[in-house]
């Protein structure tokens, strides 16, 4: 078994407020969570007006896939978010025999 994650740190738009923010960033983890069928939440800068940070999980039988899956939702957030500005990546890739 191997589990993935990535975690995007983001700079949003004109956002004034954090209804406003949620607002943004609603749709893009429903829409990274249904396109890549994930596990994805905001994971951080929760309290920031202009920043979060969405993490993606997922768990597969082959790595190649787990890769596949992050390289994805990276492209998804780039391409068809042009909304955001993702600041940097951070990814690990375990395997159930680690230890």
């Amino acid at each position: 078994m191997w589990i993935g994650w990535v975690e995007f740190d983001m700079l949003l738009g004109d956002v004034r407020s954090l209804k406003q923010k949620r607002s943004v960033i609603r749709p893009i983890i429903a829409d990274l969570s249904r396109r890549t069928e994930a596990a994805v939440a905001e994971v951080g800068a929760q309290d920031l007006h202009r920043r979060t940070m969405i993490g993606v999980s997922v768990v597969a039988a082959h790595a190649s896939h787990v890769r596949d899956v992050l390289d994805q939702a990276e492209r998804m957030l780039v391409e068809q978010h042009p909304e955001i500005t993702v600041l940097s990546a951070r990814r690990g890739l375990h395997s159930s025999g680690d230890g």
